[in-house]
């Protein structure tokens, strides 16, 4: 079982599109090893997210050695585009409680998403002050450096 989310007319996919170099449904049987390297992720990254219950239920081979699926793949990109908003480790952790307990937390999930939506729109404000803050100066240089080399020539 995987943290994937459904409903009975569609399944949210996560994160996107499927990545390259994927097996087909059904075939889709993929190592630590082979995850960690169409992630770019660590196995111990991939363990600890196991630990922490961002990947539970990680089936396992008649050894005992962990088998991802294409949807565990799909989870971990959503993990990978939540880590990139900023989104603290246990309000992911929050997230995949959530996921797992069903439909009947469909407004806690939107809620939290929001929030952390509001929090990317303010620090993308804040990166678009700096940005033109940036160009203000590199125009001033360049501007600078076609007087120095006027005067020079």
């Amino acid at each position: 079982m995987t943290v994937t989310e459904t409903t009975e007319t569609r399944t949210d996919t996560c994160a996107g599109p499927p990545q390259g170099d994927r097996r087909p449904d059904g075939q889709d049987k993929y190592t630590i090893s082979e995850v960690a390297a169409l992630t770019g992720l660590t196995a111990h990254t991939l363990r600890w997210y196991e630990r922490i219950g961002l990947m539970p239920h990680i089936d396992r081979s008649h050894t005992g050695q962990r088998r991802y699926t294409n949807r565990d793949l799909d989870w971990l990109a959503l993990v990978g585009k939540l880590r990139l908003t900023g989104m603290p480790v246990a309000d992911m952790v929050r997230y995949a409680e959530l996921v797992r307990a069903g439909d009947h937390t469909y407004t806690e999930r939107f809620e939290l998403l929001k929030a952390t939506r509001e929090d990317v729109l303010a620090r993308i404000a804040e990166l678009q002050g700096t940005l033109a803050v940036l160009d203000r100066k590199i125009s001033f240089y360049a501007d600078a450096g076609r007087a120095l080399a006027s005067e020079r020539a």
